[in-house]
């Protein structure tokens, strides 16, 4: 009776070791994805929250990337992903920030949940602070003003192509959604660009808006060394990102 679960444990670990493997040629986790130009038009928070990003209106570049956690076939139940690099105000800083699809409502925004659909809810899973000292959880979820971005990374492609692939940018304060800005895909980036993309959110992000928590604070660590075995340049040194997040400051 107990040759089950080690047969279970066996494949499993072949499973994971086959998955580190290829790792050294493509992402570990969020293997499949496609990378887009972009834009970022924020609208402004109703009330000061502390971070730039946030509470001055304007409108940025961006680097977008929509994924599938495992890399499950096409159309097929994932834990889905989008990462957004914001690029400036000031030149050669960037803010990267990463979503998951995610629950709704004030318990299940923090819990990543599979889904079939890219036009759904992403959450940060885990809280921000912001210079003035305030916590929230980001996210981004689907425009229902736009056109569908499907059930593939080929018709959110399609959609960009279109000019339809547009995401909503939220905060969520306890049971408080605030709707601050507006992300639209723009051109399609080529495979290679797509390899080369390395995010990272504890490193690049601004003094007054970055992740915060121990589990953010081990994303650190993970995050440069996964990069470096697949031989992706990993972000700049940024001890006092790395700091604020581990301690809460």
């Amino acid at each position: 009776m107990r040759i089950v679960p080690v047969v279970a444990v066996a494949a499993l670990g072949t499973a994971v070791a086959v998955r580190v493997a290829r790792s050294r040629e493509r992402r570990f986790l969020h293997p499949d994805g496609r990378s887009f130009t972009g834009d970022l038009e924020v609208w402004g928070a109703l009330q000061p929250t502390g971070a730039e990003l946030f509470d001055r209106p304007g409108r940025h570049p961006v680097t977008l990337r929509i994924s599938k956690g495992i890399g499950t076939r096409p159309g097929r139940a994932d834990i889905l992903g989008v990462a957004v690099r914001v690029h400036g105000p000031v030149a050669g800083r960037r803010h990267d920030l990463l979503f998951s699809t995610s629950g709704k409502g004030r318990v299940l925004r923090h819990v990543p949940v599979p889904r079939t659909s890219f036009d759904t809810v992403y959450g940060s899973i885990l809280p921000y602070r912001t210079g003035s000292g305030r916590t929230f959880h980001l996210g981004v979820q689907a425009d229902p003003d736009a056109g569908p971005l499907g059930r593939t990374l080929e018709s959110v492609t399609a959609a960009a192509r279109h000019d339809g692939a547009v995401l909503l940018l939220a905060l969520a304060d306890g049971a408080a959604v605030e709707v601050v800005g507006r992300l639209r895909f723009g051109a399609a980036l080529a495979a290679k660009q797509d390899a080369d993309l390395a995010f990272d959110p504890v490193r690049n992000v601004a003094a007054d808006l970055h992740p915060t928590g121990l589990v953010h604070g081990s994303r650190a660590l993970a995050y440069p060394l996964s990069q470096r075995w697949r031989g992706a340049r990993t972000a700049a040194r940024n001890p006092a990102a790395v700091a604020r997040t581990n301690l809460h400051r």
